[in-house]
């Protein structure tokens, strides 16, 4: 099988995928004789050996509590953990480093900012704006809000072809506090117009809170172009350890939230009659952090920066035009793929329906030729019921995927068609 040529329209030189791959020490393995094809970097990514070597060499050689001790070994932890925050900072362009918060993923990040921030600001009535392309991340954090305040929730709508239909968004946005909304679909692949959704945000008075799992691994990050207040994203997505993920946040907005948890680290002073937060980042990061996680995390960046945002965007966009291109034509009407056809507005994460197959039995056949990818609702069950879908199969590629894996993928079908007799 051979590659696609360079895409029409999408210039730029091609990633050196061998090169790449050569990075990931699973990519390498074969079961039963043959290659692994790990097309479910959607759900979780995998880790490079700059990113393994890092976490292994600071357990063996600088492993200390931070921040809490005097001794030489603790400050070297300690800097190497504030060196992963001041890494991230770059990496989406944040104002100050002490704006970024670690927390356990992005799931507990989003909830931070609900429960610190929503219960601090909304009361009974007040109106929190949604999407219906969300994850659970970002909806069952705010129907607990609106059992235990009696907030109200509005949707804003998809179109035909699984973009934000935001011909209603003003009326959706008017009174409301906050507008919290995907940067990208976890199921259709969709970009969403981020810089658009926080201006029309703040147009209304409310605050923007973007949840950026899938847009900030593939993509350019920047907070301050975007105008975002809240961005939140995970670390086992973009090449680094699980246990670890990011909230950022405007300093004035966290400087004006309760603390989430409470305990070790994050309070300046206690007393029998109460006690004092730490300044930020300490402020929201109680107990013992995720220290080597956030090493972790850091050199998955460096990794990354050492490749190119734009020139992995860019890959993608390539990967996923020869996708479309070859599942449709391939298979014509036995295969619908959600979500928009035009590789500029999307990701190269594809949810798909393929002839009557169940996804999860579509997924258990293609496992027997070592394709990975994942089939079920893919925690977005409101969008599932938009769709019309109770799951669908998601092949997801990444900047270790090139185009023939895209030709397995279709050989692979091709082989659930024989065994299921269609």
């Amino acid at each position: 099988m051979t590659a696609a040529p360079a895409t029409p329209g999408i210039p730029g030189t091609p990633l050196d995928v061998a090169a790449i791959r050569a990075h990931f020490p699973i990519l390498s393995r074969e079961i039963d004789g043959h290659p692994l094809v790990y097309l479910d970097s959607a759900n979780t990514s995998q880790k490079p050996r700059a990113v393994i070597d890092a976490m292994s060499r600071f357990m063996e050689h600088s492993y200390a509590p931070i921040n809490r001790s005097a001794y030489r070994l603790a400050a070297e932890a300690t800097d190497a953990y504030e060196g992963a925050r001041a890494a991230v900072r770059r990496f989406v362009n944040a104002p100050k480093a002490h704006e970024l918060i670690f927390t356990k993923n992005a799931t507990e990040a989003l909830n931070l900012v609900v429960a610190c921030w929503g219960r601090a600001n909304l009361q009974r009535g007040d109106v929190v704006v949604l999407t219906h392309m969300e994850h659970h991340a970002n909806i069952v954090p705010w129907h607990m809000l609106v059992a235990e305040r009696g907030i109200e929730l509005r949707w804003v709508p998809l179109t035909t072809d699984g973009q934000l239909d935001l011909t209603t968004l003003p009326q959706l946005l008017d009174g409301a506090k906050a507008f919290s909304f995907t940067a990208m679909s976890n199921v259709l692949g969709t970009i969403t117009p981020v810089r658009e959704l926080c201006r029309a945000a703040h147009d209304a008075g409310a605050i923007a809170i973007v949840d950026g799992c899938q847009y900030v691994p593939h993509n350019v990050t920047d907070v301050q172009a975007w105008g975002a207040d809240f961005l939140a994203f995970s670390s086992h997505k973009l090449c680094g350890p699980s246990g670890i993920g990011v909230l950022w946040g405007r300093e004035a907005l966290l400087d004006a939230m309760p603390p989430f948890l409470g305990g070790g680290n994050m309070i300046a002073d206690v007393r029998l009659d109460g006690f004092t937060t730490a300044e930020l980042p300490a402020k929201f990061e109680a107990g013992t952090p995720p220290i080597t996680e956030a090493i972790g995390l850091g050199a998955a960046i460096e990794f990354l920066e050492g490749i190119g945002m734009t020139e992995i965007r860019r890959h993608e966009m390539q990967v996923a035009d020869y996708a479309l291109r070859t599942l449709t034509e391939r298979f014509g009407e036995d295969i619908t793929i959600h979500g928009p056809t035009n590789v500029e507005l999307r990701g190269a994460t594809f949810s798909f329906a393929f002839r009557d197959i169940h996804p999860h039995d579509l997924s258990q056949v293609l496992d027997q030729r070592n394709v990975c990818v994942r089939a079920g609702h893919h925690c977005a069950k409101p969008l599932m019921r938009v769709l019309g879908a109770a799951a669908t199969a998601r092949a997801s590629f990444y900047l270790y995927n090139d185009e023939s894996e895209v030709d397995v993928l279709a050989d692979a079908l091709d082989s659930a068609t024989d065994i299921f007799g269609f």
